[in-house]
């Protein structure tokens, strides 16, 4: 099509196909001012807009574009008032957006407009659903995504990507970079926690509950099987899973800290994954499921105290294991791994990839340091769960908790 006339014929087609996606589904709307015709032609107004800028060095005639469509939704709108139910501005909006994407296409960015034209129709589809999440959130759930948004947008940018102290052991923006980290992945599992636990029962309350924060989910659980003896085969599921998701949950961290040592860590946490998973299985067919179980009261992963005594603990034991892997080589760095797997394993996890990518520390030590980890984590749990939820309770999560640690120990002993 070239030198004669329809080289940029392509980019009006894709114009008119953004246009008609989101046309289609605002045509379903009765309400709405604008269907299927009036996103075509303001999709193809703007990349002939576009263009004709392009062509004539006259980029202010995009906003003249932008200002006609507006003209034209403000005339529309004293001409035919909307409904009480909906006031039609979403459809305006899109009708924006539809001119800004149509330009976009223009200068050279089709497959992004193709993705905010795919996104934007989702959301205009998906109302129902998204006013019913957002009716569902509570003050605390709102408040935990905007202080998430502070800790993400507004804290990491200003601190200084520098290496301080002993062993260059402290970065202020990598240690905070952890701390955005763990808080987006628990506060995934928070919120959906929040508004599906009661709803979902056991499968939901393991899998999320585990997410944000398994010691917190198993210690709950733990006092309530011990009051709860009728409910104990489902306390004992929950326990079960929750500690199950931990290891998904570290191999979601490798792959976005150290990638290259997702396939050397993967085989130890599945061994670990699976046997879990047999015993979890044999121990869910005695299980009926429940959605009257109560929702653990587990800490706003995003609270400013919360982040910041994570990004502590997270810089002392980082520290620890330089400067104990300097002085007492591996040895040094399985001595931290135990002693503070105890109570976290995301830090030592962390701290030990972080090391790895600065070539601190070698392969087999990371590996065998987070794996050992795991199992200081599973032994700490499992007295809790006798101490809390008594001898009963302990001797029904033993035997999964156990599986795991073997699972991961032999794979230690035989990959690494």
């Amino acid at each position: 099509m070239e030198n004669n006339g329809l080289e940029h014929l392509p980019a009006f087609v894709t114009s008119l196909s953004i246009g008609l996606l989101m046309g289609l589904e605002r045509e379903r709307n009765p309400s709405a001012r604008a269907g299927l015709r009036t996103f075509a032609l303001v999709a193809l107004f703007g990349t002939l807009v576009a263009m004709l800028a392009a062509q004539t060095d006259a980029p202010w005639l995009l906003a003249v574009g932008l200002a006609t469509v507006g003209l034209f939704i403000v005339a529309a709108y004293f001409q035919k008032p909307a409904s009480e139910g909906d006031p039609g501005t979403t459809t305006e909006a899109a009708l924006l957006i539809c001119y800004c994407l149509g330009a976009a296409v223009w200068f050279g960015y089709p497959t992004l407009a193709i993705i905010i034209a795919v996104v934007a129709t989702a959301l205009l589809y998906f109302k129902p659903e998204l006013e019913h999440i957002s009716k569902g959130m509570k003050r605390s759930e709102l408040l935990s995504i905007l202080q998430f948004a502070m800790l993400t947008f507004v804290v990491l940018p200003v601190l200084p990507n520098k290496d301080f102290g002993p062993y260059g052991a402290f970065n202020p923006h990598h240690i905070w970079m952890m701390v955005v980290l763990i808080s987006g992945v628990s506060l995934a599992g928070y919120v959906a926690l929040r508004l599906l636990g009661q709803r979902w029962g056991t499968p939901v309350l393991g899998l999320f509950g585990g997410l944000v924060s398994s010691t917190a989910t198993t210690l709950v659980y733990a006092r309530h099987g011990k009051s709860n003896r009728e409910f104990l085969p489902v306390t004992v599921s929950v326990i079960l899973l929750a500690n199950l998701v931990v290891l998904a949950r570290l191999a979601i961290l490798c792959a976005v800290v150290a990638p290259t040592l997702l396939s050397k860590l993967l085989p130890v946490l599945g061994s670990g994954l699976a046997l879990g998973v047999v015993a979890f299985v044999f121990r869910w067919r005695k299980t009926i499921v429940s959605a009257g179980l109560p929702v653990p009261e587990i800490k706003n992963p995003t609270e400013i105290r919360t982040a910041f005594t994570f990004g502590a603990v997270y810089a002392a034991v980082l520290f620890l294991t330089a400067w104990l892997s300097d002085y007492f080589g591996s040895g040094g760095v399985y001595t931290v791994a135990l002693i503070s797997g105890l109570t976290d394993v995301d830090s030592i996890t962390l701290s030990s990839l972080h090391l790895f990518g600065q070539n601190k520390l070698q392969v087999e030590p990371v590996v065998t340091a987070i794996g050992l980890a795991i199992i200081s984590n599973l032994t700490f749990k499992t007295g809790m769960v006798f101490f809390v939820g008594g001898a009963q309770l302990a001797r029904q999560c033993a035997p999964g908790l156990l599986a795991v640690g073997v699972g991961i120990g032999a794979a230690l002993l035989l990959l690494v």
